[in-house]
């Protein structure tokens, strides 16, 4: 299956609920949700510098001073409104575990939501395998914090979102998400 039929494939199954909470809190608050946020704001481009290295800080796309102050804003809109957060796993670039530590304080960096940017669609399907095994087995109270990119939101939901932005879902039988709600970064750190 080429890639842009097996993403059209996922975002079939990511259509969102209607009726959804006007206040997403309440949802967050009863735990178990799966939120998806992409990493907070960056410095200006797309995708990594040259000679990228994902170990090297120095050598990524890294967030601004404007998307730490976000990312700190998010965590504290979290604990202001009460939310059980369980584990949190994060992308392996900076950004990501960077937003992650400042939103809530801890993070897992975890490979099977890195950046899908590059990937081809065997590396894809691998990484959405390996998260779906995941989902099947998570039996935390808390809400399932994954920290990632667009692409990989793209991928799980067939939503694009801004750097910041949040998307609350649930688990379908078959351990694929579905959209209840998003969240703007604006709406979490205003």
């Amino acid at each position: 299956m080429d890639r842009r039929h097996f993403l059209a494939a996922l975002a079939a199954c990511a259509a969102p609920v209607a009726g959804a909470a006007s206040s997403p809190w309440p949802l967050l608050q009863r735990g178990g949700y799966v939120i998806l946020m992409r990493h907070a704001a960056t410095v200006p481009g797309i995708g990594d510098p040259p000679g990228f290295k994902l170990g090297v800080c120095s050598t990524q796309r890294n967030l601004s001073q404007a998307g730490r102050a976000d990312a700190t804003k998010i965590g504290a809109a979290f604990r202001k409104h009460a939310v059980p957060v369980g584990p949190v796993l994060s992308s392996r670039w900076c950004r990501c575990v960077d937003t992650a530590r400042l939103a809530f304080g801890r993070v897992e960096p975890s490979e099977m939501v890195d950046s899908m940017f590059q990937d081809e669609d065997a590396a894809r399907e691998r990484k959405l395998a390996q998260l779906r095994a995941y989902l099947a087995g998570y039996k935390d109270p808390g809400n399932l914090v994954l920290v990632t990119h667009d692409v990989n939101i793209r991928a799980l939901v067939g939503k694009y979102v801004e750097q910041g932005d949040i998307v609350i879902a649930t688990r379908s039988p078959d351990c694929t998400l579905r959209i209840e709600t998003t969240m703007p970064v604006a709406q979490l750190t205003g």
